[in-house]
Order: structure tokens, then C-alpha cells, then sequence
């Protein structure tokens, strides 16, 4: 058997480099440190590429960006658009309803929704103002909404108004105009008939400076209330009646709702070939009469701005003809009342057909079920079609498509549809900031 040596293990010699004579060990050389570069800033960009890149974003895109720094908020200013963005509409849902003959549907909503332009518009709501839900909207001008009281008002009462400015989702109530605006107000107050009301102008992009009118009929003419408003203080002044201007039908056949088209405001009277029009520099009301030949037909129209140059223009449905009417220039031998026929569109057969369920070959059940019932505000080049009981569309008045217009809950959307555009340029980006 082996012998095992426990506890003893032999040590293997070690063998040692000499070093030769006259011979140096060289250290390695230490590791380059790299130097630390900065990360990259926009700083870098020079600000013409800057300004490149920042006009290439949509406007919404833009009003964010400006908002960055100083620097980008200086360069965004100088990009800004000349007019003023479009980001939606605003309206009242209204349930869809049976066609003829059942009685027309007048079911809506009395909370407003929004509904954005296209995927870069913001999201705006009225959230912000819980008592919106008692009040309609009756006008959307320069960034602010005005609504009236959803509760109708006995004869004599003038309402009170709210104004809203959803940007900034700021509000204010305005109070009734009070009674001694008027010195002979109670000799009126028995033949006062409330008609509607609007907004004239807004002082500031970013503050609630604007001014509004309220206006009636005392012993059948015109008259205006106008409330001038500075960060919340408001002061009403009642101006003298229209007298050339007298009101001998009903007065339930206006709208309560004015048009802003071409600087004036316009309020559609039913059942007649004159509107009623008021100028906000001077604030005298005149009739504006249709032509002649839309008169003597019982055409349907509405008035409004063209999509290209915002001149003053009426859309019509004329020998089952969709046409276009402009404001001609003074002096003009071929205008009829100042209006000249620009081009017919194309012919109300299209648009029936295009709508879905509607009766091919009842020419009556067709022409009363289906009517324009506005032009965009917003300038889109589309007017807003209205049915009875078929849902609510848009036309594109350049390539004819209609689209239809209805909310994810099923809901058409209300009529009138008001256009929301800033109130231009946003204060942030006014030149004295």
C-alpha cells in the first residue's frame, strides 16, 4: 500500500527573473479621460431654423411651443398666422326625430358641447361654469360666448347674460339692463318684446373687456341696450328707438340669434325678404332687402361671409338650384337690390340623394325635409345642412361631399353651430408683451 504523507506537501521552487543590467521597466501609459461634452440644447439652433421649424407646426402646436421660453415665445410671435385659428364648434345636441309627418323634433340639450376642428385643436369644455346649463347660446364672437336664459321671459323683461371665455375658462354674469336706462321705460315696459342679443367687440385678447347688445321692439321699432364691460364691471346705456325702421308683423318671426358676416351683424327675419342689420361702429340698425327674385319665389336663404375674401354673400335654394349671391358694388346696373348671382353650385337633386332614407320620388316630401339652414362662420368653405327627421350634415360647396354630423352618443348637432375662433393674437403674444 502507498504510504500517504498527510500534513506535508512539497513546495515547488521558485524561479526568479533577473533583471539584465542596465534596463528599465516602462509603466503603462495612464487612460485617456474624454472629455465631458454638453448635451445638446436648443439653444443651438440659429433662429432662422427655429423660426423653419416652429412655422411648420399647426397653430395649436404653436401657441404650446410658444410657451416654452422666452426665446421661443419671441420667435413664435413672428410666425403666428395672420387670421385668427379655427378650433371647433359649440352647440346644443339635439335628438335625431322622425321625418314628416311627425311633428318636428325641438328636443336638445341644454348643456353646450364642443366639438374639436381636427386632432391638433384642444379639447374646450364650459365645465368650469356649472350654471351654463341654464343658459343657451345665443352668439360666439372674437373668443367669448354669450348665452341667454334657457326659461322664456315674460313681455317686458329684459334677461340677464352670461358671457364665457372658454380659452381662459373665465365667466362673468351680466345684469339686467336696469329699468331707469330708459326715462320714459315704463310707458314701453307693456309693448317691450325681447328679441335677442349679441356681442359687438372685445377690447382685450386676454381679458373680459368686451361689449354686448340687448335688444327689443318698444311700440314696434328697434331699440338697443348696450353693456360695456371692464374686468367684471358692467354699465348698460340704452340708445334711442330706430324709427325708420318699423316692425308691423309679429315679432316671434325673428331669430334671436345674429350673423356676423362683412363687419355688420345680421338677424334673419321668417317669412320675409329683408333682414334686420346693425352696424357696431355706429350702432344704427337699416333693412337689408334680398333680391327681388328670391323674394318672388319663397326662396329659403341665409347670409354670411365667402370662404375666400369674407364678402358679403347669401346662400339660397332657387329653382331647386343651390346658388350663391354676393354683395355687388355701388352703381352696378345688373344687381338686383345690390346682389349679384356669382354661380349656381349645383342642384338640390345631389344633396337629396345623398341623403340617407329620404324618398327618391316625393319631389314635396324632399323639398320640405331638407333646407341649408347656414353658412361656416368659421370660413371652411362648407355650409350646414338641416333635416327633418334625416339627421344633420355638412357640404362642401367646392367638392359637394356631405359628411354627417352627429356626436358618439347618437345625437345630431344643434342648430345654430357657432364657430369658436381666438381672439387673435393671444395675449401672450400681443405686441406689448
Amino acid at each position: 500500500m502507498r504510504q500517504k504523507n498527510r500534513g506535508k506537501t512539497k513546495k515547488k521552487a521558485k524561479t526568479k527573473t533577473k533583471t539584465p543590467p542596465f534596463s528599465y521597466s516602462v509603466p503603462p501609459a495612464p487612460p485617456v479621460e474624454q472629455e465631458a461634452t454638453a448635451p445638446a440644447t436648443n439653444d443651438v439652433l440659429a433662429e432662422d431654423a427655429l423660426r423653419d421649424i416652429l412655422g411648420r407646426l399647426s397653430v395649436a402646436d404653436l401657441l404650446r411651443a410658444a410657451l416654452a421660453c422666452h426665446r421661443w415665445r419671441r420667435v413664435a410671435s413672428r410666425c403666428l398666422p395672420r387670421s385668427a385659428p379655427l378650433l371647433g364648434y359649440f352647440f346644443h345636441p339635439t335628438a335625431p326625430g322622425l321625418p314628416p309627418p311627425q311633428p318636428f323634433c325641438k328636443d336638445f340639450d341644454t348643456h353646450a358641447v364642443f366639438a374639436p376642428f381636427d386632432a391638433s385643436s384642444p379639447r374646450l369644455s364650459l365645465d368650469f361654469a356649472p350654471d351654463a346649463d341654464r343658459f343657451l347660446l345665443m352668439d360666439c364672437h372674437q373668443g367669448l360666448l354669450l348665452l341667454h336664459p334657457a326659461m322664456e321671459l315674460p313681455d317686458g323683461i329684459l334677461p340677464r347674460l352670461l358671457v364665457l371665455d372658454p380659452a381662459t375658462r373665465r365667466r362673468t354674469l351680466l345684469p339686467a339692463p336696469p329699468r331707469d336706462t330708459v326715462p320714459d321705460d315704463r310707458r314701453w315696459r307693456s309693448s317691450r318684446h325681447y328679441v335677442g342679443c349679441a356681442l359687438l367687440s372685445r377690447a382685450h385678447p386676454g381679458r373680459l373687456c368686451f361689449e354686448a347688445v340687448c335688444y327689443a321692439l318698444d311700440g314696434g321699432h328697434p331699440r338697443a341696450w348696450i353693456a360695456t364691460v371692464n374686468d367684471r364691471k358692467c354699465v348698460w346705456r340704452a340708445l334711442p328707438r330706430a324709427m325708420d325702421i318699423s316692425v308691423d308683423f309679429d315679432p316671434y318671426w325673428f331669430e334671436g340669434r345674429c350673423v356676423h358676416a362683412a363687419g355688420k351683424m345680421y338677424w334673419h327675419i321668417c317669412n320675409s325678404a329683408r333682414l334686420l342689420a346693425l352696424d357696431p361702429a355706429t350702432l344704427r340698425f337699416s333693412d337689408m332687402l334680398v333680391p327681388d327674385f328670391l323674394a318672388d319665389h319663397f326662396c329659403t336663404f341665409r347670409i354670411g361671409e365667402t370662404p375666400e375674401d369674407g364678402r358679403l354673400c347669401i346662400l339660397a335654394v332657387a329653382n331647386q338650384q343651390l346658388q350663391l349671391w354676393v354683395r355687388g358694388e355701388a352703381g352696378m346696373s345688373e344687381s338686383d337690390n345690390g346682389w349679384v348671382l356669382e354661380r349656381v353650385i349645383m342642384d338640390m337633386d345631389v344633396v337629396y340623394d345623398a341623403v340617407p332614407g329620404l324618398p327618391k320620388h316625393d319631389d314635396k316630401h324632399r323639398f320640405w325635409s331638407v333646407w341649408p339652414s347656414d353658412m361656416d362662420a368659421g370660413r371652411t368653405g362648407k355650409a350646414f345642412i338641416r333635416t327633418w327627421g334625416y339627421g344633420r350634415y355638412s357640404l362642401d360647396l367646392n367638392t359637394r361631399k356631405m359628411e354627417r354630423l352627429a356626436t358618439k352618443r347618437g345625437k345630431n348637432y344643434g342648430h345654430p353651430m357657432f364657430a369658436y375662433i381666438l381672439a387673435w393674437p393671444p395675449a401672450f403674444l400681443a405686441p406689448e408683451h
